[in-house]
């Protein structure tokens, strides 16, 4: 696979078809691979979501994972989600201007409300590694959500472009994270945020539902939802849906 160079800290392991990124880069993490490695793979044939979900990883798309050590405790660890997030919104902006990028709570970008990219994180010691995958030639066939791709919004741009763009970005936000702490990355997801101030309903973990308005984040990332009676929920894991 013809390889590309990226900007520091990352270095890149690429792959033309692996079981899983995320697995290769712990892998890797195992055998002392440092701080910034980056595994990239044509196509993944074991590809996973949040909660075990299947990721569907066909050639042509973007199927990446960053190993990181960045040196906070563990509470702090899914803050990371939100930098990758607003890292990956202006990447793919800088290829498509106009196009109607959004970041979704709590690992997803939207362009046009249907879902493009989204992120996994899993977490050992000292590491965190940063699973990406973005759609570019192709959207798989919608499960939760309906999905778009890069093509489909008349960009030309490949998975290399679209890493370099990503790692680019995710560098300066990264270190501003370490540096600054969750605040600055809170005020900037929430600029790019989707349906804040309008209806969602939220799915939690045990299926249950309720419905309510996104309002924001708390200082340490839960989503906080407005519910019927004027309550405000935080919420630490589950699915979104925005009302039609």
């Amino acid at each position: 696979m013809t390889s590309i160079s990226l900007p520091p800290p990352f270095s890149l392991i690429a792959l033309d078809r692996i079981d899983s990124t995320n697995d290769e880069a712990k892998r890797q993490a195992a055998n002392g691979a440092g701080h910034g490695t980056v595994v990239w793979a044509g196509e993944q044939t074991a590809g996973r979501g949040r909660r075990g979900r299947l990721w569907v990883s066909p050639p042509g798309n973007l199927h990446c994972s960053f190993l990181l050590h960045p040196g906070n405790t563990p509470a702090t660890a899914p803050q990371l989600a939100f930098v990758a997030a607003v890292a990956l919104c202006d990447a793919l902006l800088e290829l498509l201007p106009a196009a109607p990028f959004k970041v979704k709570w709590p690992n997803d970008l939207l362009a046009g409300g249907r879902k493009i990219a989204g992120m996994l994180l899993e977490q050992g010691s000292p590491w965190i590694i940063l699973g990406v995958g973005v759609d570019i030639a192709h959207a798989p066939d919608p499960a939760l959500y309906p999905t778009t791709c890069l093509r489909q919004l008349g960009s030309g741009a490949g998975p290399f472009d679209v890493l370099a763009g990503f790692c680019g970005h995710l560098a300066p936000w990264y270190e501003r994270w370490r540096q600054e702490g969750f605040a600055p990355i809170r005020q900037a997801w929430l600029a790019r945020a989707a349906g804040i101030g309008g209806p969602v309903t939220v799915r939690l973990a045990d299926d249950t539902k309720f419905d309510g308005r996104f309002i924001g984040l708390d200082e340490e990332g839960a989503l906080l939802v407005e519910t019927s009676d004027k309550k405000c929920k935080a919420i630490l894991a589950g699915d979104v849906f925005f009302s039609e």
